[in-house]
């Protein structure tokens, strides 16, 4: 059950290795969607990828009973899961006994929920993991059976550690699969004083705060390019950053302030630190190296750039749940 590209190396390794012995059944994804300007309905790459092979594909925009019976009348299992997209119901759970498994990007239980990539690296996290743990009726909370540790780079981006996450499945995989169909693969609770939960991301988390400190800002950057990526205003343009690092210096001037606009150096004062911008983008134009981006669009050194609120990415109870007041 998946429906990003991240899935489909696991997806290949199931089909062409069958490791533990494990048959691929059938597939599901998310109902095919409409895309691009002629909003055309349009099949993700895990059904294209599922019809190639032969296998019987179901969209359902909700599991419901008709798909649990589906999964009974194929002589199914288990389920494996990865960024599915849909919340699976106690009742849908039951159709296999709670014999779901998922491959969750995280090193649980640190950042359960929806964005784990994007958020490990805007957190600034030098390794994370992919975890192989069983579904239970609560955010990524199950049981742990096993984990693959991935060594993030200081300057990669999420699309980057994606990669690296989706070669990583098939690897757990072959451990995981043959022990659980021996019957010998442990399980371990989580430690629910450790967890984390991060949430969706949407299009205003593309905004800078400059009153918080440049690495925080610098991280920020790269997890979320490409999509909503980051941007500020300048006067009346929105103009985007597609790459940027952070400098120790001091900044010797209030945050958001342009501290040096010329000869391929541009800089921004933060809360701690300073921001040291690589490419930008104005509206309808391309990518350039600051650099060449100043030529055409000359910015005004000591202008105070506004500083936007960035919410924050990671908390320690879900998101859109109240805290408990304190008796």
């Amino acid at each position: 059950m998946g429906s990003d590209p991240i899935a489909l190396p696991a997806l290949a390794a199931l089909r062409r290795e069958q490791p533990g012995g494990c048959e691929l059944a059938m597939v599901f994804t998310q109902p095919d969607r409409r895309h691009g300007r002629g909003m055309k309905l349009r099949p993700n790459r895990i059904k294209e990828w599922a019809l190639a092979e032969g296998l019987p594909v179901r969209q359902p925009e909700r599991c419901g009973v008709e798909d649990a019976e589906s999964l009974r009348e194929a002589g199914v299992e288990a389920a494996l899961v990865m960024a599915y997209g849909q919340l699976l119901r106690r009742a849908f759970l039951d159709a296999l006994s709670g014999r779901f498994y998922n491959l969750h990007a995280s090193d649980l239980p640190r950042l359960r929920g929806a964005s784990p990539i994007e958020t490990a690296v805007a957190a600034g996290l030098r390794q994370t993991a992919v975890s192989f743990m069983r579904i239970i009726p609560a955010m990524d909370a199950g049981p742990v059976a096993d984990r693959e540790f991935i060594t993030l780079d200081p300057e990669e981006t999420a699309p980057e550690l994606r990669e690296k996450i989706a070669a990583a499945c098939p690897r757990l995989l072959r451990r995981c699969l043959p022990a659980l169909r021996k019957g010998t693969l442990a399980f371990a609770d989580q430690e629910e004083r450790e967890a984390t939960y991060c949430r969706m991301i949407g299009r205003a988390d593309a905004h800078l705060d400059f009153s918080a400190g440049a690495e925080e800002l610098a991280n920020r950057i790269r997890a979320l390019q490409p999509w909503p990526g980051t941007s500020f205003p300048y006067e009346d343009t929105e103009l985007r950053v597609h790459a940027a690092s952070s400098l120790a210096e001091t900044p010797g001037a209030a945050p958001g302030t342009l501290l040096r606009a010329g000869e391929g150096d541009l800089r921004i004062a933060c809360g701690e630190g300073q921001l040291q911008l690589h490419r930008l983008q104005r509206p309808g134009g391309k990518a350039l190296s600051v650099a060449d981006f100043l030529r055409g669009f000359p910015l005004q050194e000591g202008k105070r750039l506004p500083c936007r609120e960035m919410p924050p990415l990671e908390a320690k109870q879900p998101f859109g749940m109240k805290k408990k007041s304190a008796r």
